[in-house]
Protein backbone atom coordinates (compact mmCIF):
# COMPACT_ATOMS: atom_id res chain seq x y z
CA UNK A 1 0.00 0.00 0.00
CA UNK A 2 1.42 3.24 -0.64
CA UNK A 3 2.03 6.02 1.84
CA UNK A 4 3.00 9.03 1.25
CA UNK A 5 2.88 12.46 2.25
CA UNK A 6 -0.40 14.00 0.57
CA UNK A 7 0.03 17.60 1.89
CA UNK A 8 2.46 18.97 -1.26
CA UNK A 9 0.05 19.08 -4.15
CA UNK A 10 2.63 19.93 -6.36
CA UNK A 11 4.41 16.88 -5.77
CA UNK A 12 1.04 14.75 -5.96
CA UNK A 13 0.38 16.25 -9.49
CA UNK A 14 3.64 14.96 -11.14
CA UNK A 15 3.94 11.65 -8.24
CA UNK A 16 5.03 8.82 -10.43
CA UNK A 17 5.75 5.62 -8.16
CA UNK A 18 2.93 3.93 -6.74
CA UNK A 19 0.58 5.30 -9.04
CA UNK A 20 -1.32 3.85 -11.98
CA UNK A 21 0.03 5.50 -14.60
CA UNK A 22 2.62 3.45 -15.77
CA UNK A 23 0.67 0.71 -16.03
CA UNK A 24 -1.37 2.36 -18.79
CA UNK A 25 1.06 4.35 -20.29
CA UNK A 26 1.96 1.83 -23.48
CA UNK A 27 -1.47 1.12 -24.45
CA UNK A 28 -1.83 5.43 -23.73
CA UNK A 29 0.70 5.92 -25.97
CA UNK A 30 -0.72 4.05 -28.80
CA UNK A 31 -3.77 5.98 -28.83
CA UNK A 32 -2.30 9.43 -28.75
CA UNK A 33 -0.19 8.31 -31.33
CA UNK A 34 -2.93 7.01 -33.67
CA UNK A 35 -4.48 10.05 -32.19
CA UNK A 36 -1.48 12.02 -34.65
CA UNK A 37 -1.49 9.42 -37.07
CA UNK A 38 -5.33 10.52 -37.94
CA UNK A 39 -4.75 14.10 -37.40
CA UNK A 40 -2.25 14.22 -39.64
CA UNK A 41 -3.17 12.17 -42.47
CA UNK A 42 -6.53 14.28 -42.82
CA UNK A 43 -4.87 17.48 -42.35
CA UNK A 44 -2.75 16.77 -45.45
CA UNK A 45 -5.99 15.67 -46.81
CA UNK A 46 -3.90 11.73 -47.55
CA UNK A 47 -6.90 10.11 -46.14
CA UNK A 48 -10.46 10.74 -44.98
CA UNK A 49 -10.87 9.67 -41.12
CA UNK A 50 -14.79 8.62 -40.74
CA UNK A 51 -16.16 10.85 -38.23
CA UNK A 52 -18.00 9.06 -35.53
CA UNK A 53 -21.30 10.70 -34.77
CA UNK A 54 -20.97 13.10 -31.32
CA UNK A 55 -24.35 12.09 -30.37
CA UNK A 56 -23.75 8.28 -30.37
CA UNK A 57 -20.39 8.48 -28.85
CA UNK A 58 -21.70 10.77 -26.09
CA UNK A 59 -24.48 8.01 -25.42
CA UNK A 60 -21.26 5.60 -25.44
CA UNK A 61 -19.42 7.08 -22.93
CA UNK A 62 -22.09 7.98 -20.54
CA UNK A 63 -22.75 4.48 -20.60
CA UNK A 64 -19.40 3.55 -19.83
CA UNK A 65 -18.69 5.72 -17.22
CA UNK A 66 -21.64 4.39 -15.28
CA UNK A 67 -20.14 0.76 -15.46
CA UNK A 68 -16.76 1.59 -14.51
CA UNK A 69 -18.42 3.42 -11.37
CA UNK A 70 -19.96 0.23 -10.70
CA UNK A 71 -17.35 -1.88 -10.95
CA UNK A 72 -14.38 0.09 -9.25
CA UNK A 73 -17.14 0.94 -6.41
CA UNK A 74 -17.41 -3.41 -6.01
CA UNK A 75 -13.78 -3.67 -5.99
CA UNK A 76 -13.25 -1.16 -3.52
CA UNK A 77 -15.76 -2.69 -1.21
CA UNK A 78 -14.08 -5.73 -1.26
CA UNK A 79 -10.62 -3.57 -0.51
CA UNK A 80 -12.19 -2.25 2.28
CA UNK A 81 -14.07 -4.95 3.55
CA UNK A 82 -10.35 -6.89 3.94
CA UNK A 83 -9.23 -4.19 5.71
CA UNK A 84 -11.86 -4.32 7.95
CA UNK A 85 -11.43 -7.79 8.20
CA UNK A 86 -7.82 -7.72 9.02
CA UNK A 87 -8.28 -4.72 11.73
CA UNK A 88 -10.75 -7.01 13.20
CA UNK A 89 -7.98 -9.25 13.61
CA UNK A 90 -6.00 -6.54 14.98
CA UNK A 91 -8.69 -5.43 17.33
CA UNK A 92 -9.10 -8.94 18.41
CA UNK A 93 -5.41 -9.89 19.41
CA UNK A 94 -5.41 -6.66 21.80
CA UNK A 95 -8.48 -8.58 23.71
CA UNK A 96 -7.03 -12.45 23.41
CA UNK A 97 -3.85 -10.63 25.18
CA UNK A 98 -5.94 -8.93 28.08
CA UNK A 99 -8.03 -11.73 28.36
CA UNK A 100 -5.58 -14.50 28.66
CA UNK A 101 -3.66 -12.71 32.02
CA UNK A 102 -5.71 -15.48 34.06
CA UNK A 103 -3.88 -18.03 32.61
CA UNK A 104 -0.08 -19.44 33.90
CA UNK A 105 2.37 -17.16 32.39
CA UNK A 106 3.61 -20.51 30.54
CA UNK A 107 0.34 -21.10 28.81
CA UNK A 108 -0.48 -17.31 28.40
CA UNK A 109 3.30 -16.87 26.39
CA UNK A 110 2.20 -20.34 24.38
CA UNK A 111 -0.97 -19.10 23.63
CA UNK A 112 0.15 -15.44 22.35
CA UNK A 113 2.75 -16.94 20.55
CA UNK A 114 0.21 -19.33 18.72
CA UNK A 115 -1.91 -15.93 17.90
CA UNK A 116 1.23 -14.96 16.03
CA UNK A 117 1.64 -17.98 14.22
CA UNK A 118 -1.79 -17.72 13.18
CA UNK A 119 -1.66 -14.03 11.59
CA UNK A 120 1.42 -15.58 9.77
CA UNK A 121 0.01 -18.51 8.30
CA UNK A 122 -3.38 -16.20 7.66
CA UNK A 123 -1.10 -13.32 5.36
CA UNK A 124 0.74 -16.59 3.36
CA UNK A 125 -2.46 -18.45 2.95
CA UNK A 126 -4.32 -15.22 1.41
CA UNK A 127 -0.75 -14.31 -1.10
CA UNK A 128 -0.42 -18.05 -1.64
CA UNK A 129 3.24 -17.85 -0.59
CA UNK A 130 5.63 -19.48 2.32
CA UNK A 131 7.56 -16.98 3.85
CA UNK A 132 9.91 -18.72 6.67
CA UNK A 133 8.74 -18.13 10.27
CA UNK A 134 10.28 -14.60 11.75
CA UNK A 135 8.89 -15.59 15.90
CA UNK A 136 10.37 -17.56 18.39
CA UNK A 137 8.99 -20.71 16.52
CA UNK A 138 9.50 -22.81 19.89
CA UNK A 139 7.14 -20.67 21.93
CA UNK A 140 4.14 -22.46 20.50
CA UNK A 141 5.02 -25.65 22.07
CA UNK A 142 4.53 -27.11 18.51
CA UNK A 143 6.83 -29.90 17.93
CA UNK A 144 9.52 -30.42 14.74
CA UNK A 145 7.24 -32.28 12.79
CA UNK A 146 3.94 -30.46 13.42
CA UNK A 147 6.14 -27.32 12.17
CA UNK A 148 7.41 -28.94 9.02
CA UNK A 149 4.06 -30.21 8.16
CA UNK A 150 2.70 -26.66 7.99
CA UNK A 151 3.38 -25.23 4.93
CA UNK A 152 1.68 -28.93 3.27
CA UNK A 153 -1.12 -28.38 5.15
CA UNK A 154 -4.81 -28.00 3.80
CA UNK A 155 -5.42 -25.15 6.11
CA UNK A 156 -2.54 -24.31 8.37
CA UNK A 157 -4.22 -21.14 10.40
CA UNK A 158 -7.48 -23.34 10.69
CA UNK A 159 -5.54 -26.15 12.15
CA UNK A 160 -3.54 -23.14 14.49
CA UNK A 161 -6.82 -22.47 15.61
CA UNK A 162 -7.76 -26.15 16.59
CA UNK A 163 -4.86 -26.28 18.52
CA UNK A 164 -5.49 -23.05 20.27
CA UNK A 165 -8.91 -24.66 21.32
CA UNK A 166 -7.97 -28.14 21.88
CA UNK A 167 -5.33 -25.99 24.94
CA UNK A 168 -8.30 -24.49 25.76
CA UNK A 169 -10.54 -27.28 26.49
CA UNK A 170 -7.47 -28.76 27.94
CA UNK A 171 -7.28 -26.11 30.53
CA UNK A 172 -11.08 -26.36 30.88
CA UNK A 173 -11.27 -29.79 31.98
CA UNK A 174 -7.57 -29.85 34.13
CA UNK A 175 -9.55 -26.83 36.28
CA UNK A 176 -7.28 -24.48 35.10
CA UNK A 177 -9.67 -21.69 34.30
CA UNK A 178 -13.44 -21.38 34.34
CA UNK A 179 -16.12 -22.14 32.13
CA UNK A 180 -16.70 -18.41 31.83
CA UNK A 181 -12.85 -18.08 31.27
CA UNK A 182 -13.15 -20.83 28.66
CA UNK A 183 -15.89 -19.66 26.69
CA UNK A 184 -14.20 -15.84 27.07
CA UNK A 185 -11.19 -16.68 25.02
CA UNK A 186 -12.99 -19.10 23.29
CA UNK A 187 -15.21 -15.97 21.58
CA UNK A 188 -12.07 -14.57 20.73
CA UNK A 189 -10.74 -17.77 18.57
CA UNK A 190 -14.18 -18.06 16.94
CA UNK A 191 -13.85 -14.11 15.92
CA UNK A 192 -10.55 -15.44 14.04
CA UNK A 193 -12.19 -17.81 12.77
CA UNK A 194 -14.71 -15.64 11.26
CA UNK A 195 -12.01 -13.42 10.46
CA UNK A 196 -10.62 -16.11 8.20
CA UNK A 197 -13.73 -17.62 6.68
CA UNK A 198 -14.38 -13.13 5.35
CA UNK A 199 -11.08 -13.22 3.79
CA UNK A 200 -11.19 -16.87 2.24
CA UNK A 201 -15.05 -15.41 1.23
CA UNK A 202 -13.16 -12.63 -0.64
CA UNK A 203 -10.19 -14.47 -2.06
CA UNK A 204 -12.36 -17.48 -3.72
CA UNK A 205 -14.96 -15.51 -5.09
CA UNK A 206 -13.75 -12.15 -7.65
CA UNK A 207 -15.98 -10.44 -9.57
CA UNK A 208 -17.65 -11.95 -12.85
CA UNK A 209 -15.01 -13.20 -15.11
CA UNK A 210 -17.14 -12.19 -18.23
CA UNK A 211 -18.08 -9.06 -16.46
CA UNK A 212 -14.76 -7.82 -16.19
CA UNK A 213 -13.52 -8.99 -19.47
CA UNK A 214 -16.85 -7.11 -21.05
CA UNK A 215 -16.06 -3.79 -19.44
CA UNK A 216 -11.96 -3.68 -20.36
CA UNK A 217 -13.34 -4.55 -24.03
CA UNK A 218 -15.34 -1.71 -23.96
CA UNK A 219 -13.02 0.74 -22.75
CA UNK A 220 -10.33 -0.04 -24.88
CA UNK A 221 -13.07 0.04 -28.00
CA UNK A 222 -14.02 3.35 -26.66
CA UNK A 223 -10.46 4.87 -26.96
CA UNK A 224 -9.89 3.67 -29.63
CA UNK A 225 -12.77 5.40 -31.60
CA UNK A 226 -11.97 8.37 -29.53
CA UNK A 227 -10.08 10.14 -31.80
CA UNK A 228 -12.33 9.60 -34.88
CA UNK A 229 -15.09 11.87 -33.04
CA UNK A 230 -12.94 14.38 -32.02
CA UNK A 231 -10.58 15.10 -34.61
CA UNK A 232 -13.15 16.87 -36.92
CA UNK A 233 -13.61 19.32 -34.47
CA UNK A 234 -10.03 19.49 -32.41
CA UNK A 235 -7.44 19.50 -35.13
CA UNK A 236 -4.45 19.15 -33.39
CA UNK A 237 -5.05 19.31 -30.47
CA UNK A 238 -6.67 16.09 -30.40
CA UNK A 239 -4.21 13.64 -29.32
CA UNK A 240 -3.97 15.90 -26.04
CA UNK A 241 -7.50 15.79 -25.24
CA UNK A 242 -7.77 12.29 -26.40
CA UNK A 243 -4.66 10.95 -24.35
CA UNK A 244 -6.32 13.15 -20.74
CA UNK A 245 -9.22 11.18 -21.58
CA UNK A 246 -7.70 7.56 -22.30
CA UNK A 247 -5.99 7.79 -19.25
CA UNK A 248 -9.14 8.21 -16.78
CA UNK A 249 -10.74 5.21 -18.55
CA UNK A 250 -7.80 3.00 -18.80
CA UNK A 251 -6.64 4.10 -15.66
CA UNK A 252 -9.91 3.33 -13.74
CA UNK A 253 -10.23 0.15 -15.71
CA UNK A 254 -6.48 -1.08 -14.44
CA UNK A 255 -7.04 0.32 -10.56
CA UNK A 256 -10.18 -1.62 -10.23
CA UNK A 257 -8.38 -4.74 -11.35
CA UNK A 258 -6.06 -3.83 -8.59
CA UNK A 259 -8.51 -3.14 -6.24
CA UNK A 260 -10.43 -6.10 -6.87
CA UNK A 261 -7.76 -8.84 -5.43
CA UNK A 262 -7.05 -6.75 -1.89
CA UNK A 263 -4.49 -9.42 -0.26
CA UNK A 264 -2.05 -9.25 -2.73
CA UNK A 265 1.59 -8.10 -3.48
CA UNK A 266 0.66 -4.56 -5.76
CA UNK A 267 1.43 -1.34 -4.76
CA UNK A 268 -2.30 -0.87 -4.07
CA UNK A 269 -3.08 -3.98 -1.87
CA UNK A 270 -3.67 -4.13 1.59
CA UNK A 271 -0.32 -4.00 3.79
CA UNK A 272 -0.52 -7.52 5.52
CA UNK A 273 3.57 -7.76 6.15
CA UNK A 274 2.75 -4.53 8.52
CA UNK A 275 -0.61 -5.89 10.11
CA UNK A 276 1.17 -9.07 10.79
CA UNK A 277 4.65 -7.18 12.44
CA UNK A 278 2.23 -4.58 14.05
CA UNK A 279 0.25 -7.80 16.33
CA UNK A 280 3.63 -9.32 16.71
CA UNK A 281 5.11 -6.15 18.23
CA UNK A 282 2.08 -5.39 20.81
CA UNK A 283 1.94 -9.21 21.91
CA UNK A 284 5.94 -9.44 22.19
CA UNK A 285 5.79 -6.04 24.19
CA UNK A 286 2.56 -7.81 26.25
CA UNK A 287 5.23 -10.49 27.22
CA UNK A 288 7.78 -8.10 28.41
CA UNK A 289 10.07 -9.54 25.39
CA UNK A 290 12.18 -7.68 23.02
CA UNK A 291 10.33 -5.70 20.36
CA UNK A 292 11.19 -5.71 16.91
CA UNK A 293 11.42 -2.63 14.45
CA UNK A 294 8.39 -1.86 12.80
CA UNK A 295 7.96 -2.19 9.40
CA UNK A 296 9.25 0.90 7.36
CA UNK A 297 7.47 1.58 3.77
CA UNK A 298 10.14 1.06 1.11
CA UNK A 299 10.22 3.82 -1.36
CA UNK A 300 6.67 4.93 -0.40
CA UNK A 301 5.07 0.81 -0.56
CA UNK A 302 4.29 -0.68 2.79
CA UNK A 303 3.39 -4.44 1.82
Amino acid sequence: MIVRDKTNNFALLFAWQGTILPKVLPALIIVMLMSTAIGFLTSHNIVRAPEVPAIGFTVFGIILSIFLSFRNNACYDRWWEGRKLWGALIANSRHMSRDSYVLADDERRILMYRVMLFTHLLRDRLRKQNIPFNLDIHATALDAKMLAALPQHLNASQWVLEMIQKDLVRLLKQGQISDIIYSTLNQHTVAMGNIQAGCDRILSTPLPFAYSVLLHRTVYCFCIILPFSLEASLGILTPVLVGLIAYLFLGLDALSAQLEEPFGLQENDLPLDSIVRLIKREMVCSLGEEILPPTTPLKGNLT
